[in-house]
């Protein structure tokens, strides 16, 4: 057993690379875009990080309209609001939210498998 090494399966932690991320000094203005896998082939877009000056209602009714698909608007106690979007819709809301004029392409990281 000394040459075989044992890895012990651990949980997957969809938020650990931005809570990485922001432990260091630096501009906290990020956009993560993340999917999380649901069951079987279902998956679900999360979008956090946006200004709160901002309205999520309107921004997520436009997504689901764009989109067509179903989503919400999460409060959350350590990430604030976050918006959940029904399947892979990454690239999607990353497109959708630089030619809105929303955030700038160099403040989107895309996150997932």
């Amino acid at each position: 057993m000394s040459e075989l090494d044992i890895q012990i399966p651990t949980t997957f932690d969809p938020f650990a690379e931005a809570n990485a991320e922001d432990s260091g000094a630096g501009p906290k203005d990020y956009v993560h875009i993340r999917i999380q896998q649901r069951n079987c082939r279902k998956s679900l877009t999360t979008v956090q990080g946006l200004k709160k000056d901002f309205s999520y209602s309107k921004i997520l009714k436009d997504l689901k309209k764009e989109f067509c698909c179903n989503g919400t608007v999460v409060q959350d106690p350590e990430l604030g609001q976050v918006i959940q979007l029904q399947g892979d819709q990454r690239k999607n809301v990353a497109s959708f939210l630089v030619q809105a004029g929303i955030v700038k392409k160099d403040q989107i990281k895309i996150h997932g498998f």
